[in-house]
């Protein structure tokens, strides 16, 4: 896999000396082995352009990355947050480790001008997210907890996020539309789908609201319950909440 990534670099990347130019400036420090965030930002939709044979791909490093991610944002939220309950813990949480939120800090970061994909990074915002997460993967097999915990608080959170605004945000816009059909005696029902993505067959959430039998919004997700946000938030735009 490293010898195919070597091999094709110069194709597919940018040249040696810039990519590791803005590589540097996106984590803070100089890493040894640049193949492994190669790695990291080379989507499955790409995998191809490596090997008919094998999958080269960031989705290993996402997995991990996110599992990373999670916690530590969780750690840091515990003890920024002393007074608050679980609930409010999950829902800050949701709202850092969001698509939308992973979205903005990576393109702020500069991390869409390095990944590799064919699908269109325009409509699948998602795909900056998981790049995000498969770097802080790549950190901690590189330089351990430390450094991806480092990473996290500094380069995203503490840059990033202000959690005191964002503790103010509206997330949850599920419960605030069906709260609205329920006092003005809507009917709000949601459908969802579940569909593979044609371009790499990864599974996609496709939800619709309808206020009795009329579709007033609609949203995709990874999971079912990110694609009922997104439809809910929709609706709420077009009824003028």
């Amino acid at each position: 896999m490293i010898r195919l990534i070597r091999k094709k670099k110069r194709y597919i990347f940018l040249p040696e000396k810039q990519f590791h130019k803005q590589l540097k400036q996106i984590l803070g420090f100089a890493p040894k082995n640049y193949r492994l965030y190669q790695l990291a930002l080379i989507h499955k939709s790409a995998s191809g352009r490596f090997s008919k044979e094998r999958d080269i791909h960031n989705e290993r490093l996402e997995f991990l990355g996110d599992a990373i991610l999670d916690s530590i944002v969780a750690e840091h939220l515990y003890q920024h947050f002393p007074d608050k309950d679980e609930g409010f813990l999950t829902q800050m949480r949701s709202k850092i480790v969001n698509r939308d939120t992973l979205k903005r800090i990576a393109i702020k970061m500069g991390i869409g001008d390095l990944i590799i994909s064919r699908i269109s990074k325009d409509n699948h915002k998602g795909l900056f997210g998981d790049t995000l997460e498969a770097i802080i993967g790549a950190i901690y097999l590189e330089r351990g907890y430390k450094k991806a915990r480092k990473f996290i608080l500094n380069r995203i959170i503490n840059y990033h996020i202000n959690l005191n605004q964002l503790s103010e945000t509206e997330m949850d816009f599920k419960s605030r539309i069906i709260e609205w059909g329920q006092k003005n005696k809507k009917d709000i029902n949601f459908t969802c789908q579940e569909q593979l993505n044609g371009n790499n067959n990864t599974p996609v959430f496709i939800s619709h609201l309808l206020v009795f039998d009329d579709i007033r919004g609609m949203g995709m997700g990874k999971s079912k319950k990110e694609a009922e946000q997104n439809a809910a938030r929709q609706a709420i735009q077009m009824i003028g909440l």
